[in-house]
């Protein structure tokens, strides 16, 4: 053996070989992340500095509040838009245009699962930013003011009618 050629650096590097078990990157957020966090919630806030505006398990109390004033006022305009209806009032969302005028059993189901999908994934990303501006919990706020608003304008409409 020669020690001169022994102890030359290799001109070919050894091949790199990945170690990991699986290829699956545990910190990715997923819609699994998400569901598993809602049953079992472990964080409560970001792990390191600047996370503080990343979604986490555990939500504060109000976001449950706000979550259930808006589904009430979803059956309440349900409720009133049907009134209405009856006296010659129109739909403007063409969406539930469409399935009122198709499907009017259908209306409240569809109604309900469209609000409780946008109020559920609102609370999901209650703490990241709306266009880096404002957090999203804010911008659930404002939504459900404008929906009393809407709702409280319906109720005046129905009371007018008599």
């Amino acid at each position: 053996m020669n020690p001169s050629v022994d102890n030359e650096p290799s001109l070919n590097p050894p091949p790199f070989v990945e170690r990991r078990a699986s290829s699956h990157d545990r910190r990715a957020v997923t819609v699994w992340t998400l569901l598993k966090g809602g049953f079992a919630p472990r964080r409560r806030g970001g792990r390191r500095a600047g996370e503080e505006d990343l979604p986490v398990d555990f939500h504060e109390p109000y976001l449950l509040f706000l979550s259930v004033v808006m589904l009430v006022l979803s059956v309440l305009d349900a409720f009133l838009t049907v009134t209405l209806m009856t006296d010659g009032a129109v739909e403007t969302n063409p969406l539930l245009a469409f399935v009122l005028n198709e499907h009017p059993r259908l209306f409240a189901v569809v109604k309900m699962a469209l609000n409780g999908f946008g109020v559920v994934l609102l609370v999901a990303v209650a703490r990241m930013r709306f266009f880096r501006v404002v957090r999203v919990s804010v911008f659930l706020q404002c939504l459900v003011l404008a929906y009393l608003a809407l709702v409280t304008y319906e109720a005046w409409l129905v009371g007018s009618m008599f």
